[in-house]
């Protein structure tokens, strides 16, 4: 068994999980961690709680894998941790200052707690390491952009392996599929992924850039920051409004996509913006990944909305018929779970995946200490 660690900022998911087989425990998450009133004081007393668990006790582990969002330009794949490994997690907090901290101090915690087991960092950015320099490239002073690691990354790429592997597989190409996976929750990425591998995603170096999210602007010209700074907004500021205020909450004051489709529906106009913006950004990156692929095999949606919202499936790709997209109004909105949802004469196959990002941390976990394993 492979227990899969998320330590967030102020929260700790675990799973128990048999890569190999379909074993595997209900997911537990402690919440509220170190904030007021909660009985759980930090990740220490977080990790206690998931060491005195009796499934884990009783668990026998083979490794423990974390999910960790930003493995910097160096670490590239999922990665045995070591001390320098550590290091390098560490060296990669400016890039992601809200999320390795914490990533850390469960990778700290549990190799106290389980000093004898395995451990395995699985890195949000480590899938999308493939791509091209063309597309890892800002067009900024090279030297600044190499001296500070300024470039593009990508995120969601635990869930982006897992989604496009099982695509490929739903039209029969495992080895040489061309997917455009749209990842749609309150953070939204796209990406393509040619044969496995990606050679192109929308977020940048930072989860702001690309699509429009629940609270993220996603793409923005860089100088109405410089404006809004000379306008007064302190840098600070300007960053929390384009993370926190921004995307669908800050066109409309809602960012979740359920609300939002309801105020559409009882005709509020603010309601209609946020979602024609939203939609409008999802089909460019669509158009862009198909002439970047040149095929198109799947386009495959998972994450809340992408899995649940049918109106938003249908109306991303409305009028793409002559990119060879067709969507059976039927199957898009009467399936549940894994399913084909494009026509039968639909050049490219349209599919809802449900990620499952634990079940791909435990397999890579799984893949690295197999490898590292003493023979």
């Amino acid at each position: 068994m492979i227990l899969v660690l998320n330590s967030g900022s102020s929260s700790v998911k675990y799973q128990l999980i048999d890569p190999e087989g379909p074993a595997r425990a209900e997911a537990v998450k402690i919440e509220n961690i170190g904030e007021p009133g909660s009985d759980v004081r930090d990740h220490e007393a977080a990790l206690g709680r998931v060491a005195r668990d009796g499934a884990v006790e009783s668990a026998g582990l083979t490794a423990i894998g974390h999910r960790v969002v930003h493995g910097g330009p160096r670490l590239r794949a999922p990665a045995l941790i070591t001390d320098e490994v550590v290091e390098q997690i560490a060296a990669a907090v400016p890039l992601a200052p809200l999320h390795n901290p914490a990533n850390l101090a469960g990778i700290e915690w549990a190799r106290r707690w389980w000093p004898d087991v395995p451990q395995v960092a699985v890195f949000d950015t480590a899938f999308h390491s493939t791509i091209s320099p063309a597309a890892r490239a800002y067009a900024i002073d090279r030297e600044i952009a190499e001296r500070h690691d300024v470039r593009r990354y990508g995120f969601h790429g635990t869930s982006t392996a897992y989604v496009s592997r099982v695509a490929a597989g739903l039209v029969g190409q495992p080895d040489t599929a061309n997917v455009i996976v749209l990842h749609l929750g309150n953070g939204a990425s796209a990406s393509a992924v040619s044969a496995g591998r990606c050679v192109d995603t929308s977020m940048g170096m930072t989860p702001l850039e690309g699509l429009v999210m629940g609270t993220r602007s996603g793409d923005i010209d860089p100088a109405a920051i410089f404006m809004l700074i000379r306008a007064g907004m302190s840098p600070d500021e300007v960053e929390s409004m384009l993370f926190r205020r921004s995307g669908l909450l800050g066109l409309c004051g809602d960012n979740d996509m359920r609300a939002v489709i309801a105020r559409v529906e009882a005709g509020d106009q603010d309601a209609a913006l946020a979602y024609n913006v939203y939609c409008h950004r999802l089909r460019k990156y669509i158009g862009a990944y198909c002439a970047v692929l040149g095929r198109v095999d799947v386009i495959a949606f998972t994450g809340g909305v992408g899995e649940n919202s049918s109106l938003v499936r249908s109306s991303v790709l409305a009028g793409l018929q002559q990119l060879g997209i067709q969507v059976d109004p039927l199957r898009n909105v009467t399936a549940t779970g894994t399913r084909v949802i494009s026509t039968d004469d639909s050049a490219v196959t349209v599919a809802v995946v449900p990620t499952d990002e634990e079940l791909e941390i435990a397999r890579e976990t799984f893949a690295i200490v197999a490898r590292t394993k003493p023979q």
